[in-house]
């Protein structure tokens, strides 16, 4: 998991929490909003686990939201290990951060916003193209979600 940030075109700040699967390279969320707190990034993962198994580990880096005692609580609870990269080493979580290059020069750089609406259409759209269209080399040149379903 890792945090992003931007502006809509007016000047007003907003975040993106990005989720996603090392194993399968899937983009499992993308949530938008002018502040994500601890609750929030426990609110998608809650949402997440309706849909699939919860993971064994998740790795962040050590920003407040990922830190933070209610965080800590939640995992302990689901028995899910927070590996935490060591600060101002984002290599540490290579994955995450390639992701993030790609969302911020395909989506974040080329777009004018004009609001969050139209932040979360134009990530919805691009994630879906990421996890059911895009061939990633590291998979056999397919894409995330036929790889993950090759697996079951």
């Amino acid at each position: 998991m890792d945090f992003m940030s931007d502006a809509l075109y007016h000047g007003k700040r907003f975040r993106t929490l990005n989720i996603l699967d090392e194993g399968v390279r899937e983009a499992l969320a993308i949530e938008v909003d002018t502040s994500l707190p601890t609750d929030r990034v426990i609110r998608v993962l809650e949402q997440l686990k309706e849909s699939r198994p919860l993971p064994e580990q998740i790795r962040v880096d050590n920003g407040p939201e990922f830190i933070s005692s209610k965080l800590v609580a939640w995992c302990e609870k689901h028995e899910i290990k927070l590996h935490y990269i060591q600060p101002g080493k984002p290599t540490q979580n290579a994955y995450i951060e390639r992701f993030n290059r790609s969302m911020r020069r395909e989506v974040l750089d080329a777009h004018l916003f004009g609001s969050l609406r139209d932040v979360r259409n134009i990530v919805h759209e691009w994630m879906t193209s990421y996890n059911e269209e895009r061939p990633h080399e590291s998979l056999g040149n397919i894409p995330p979600s036929v790889y993950r379903r090759s697996l079951n």
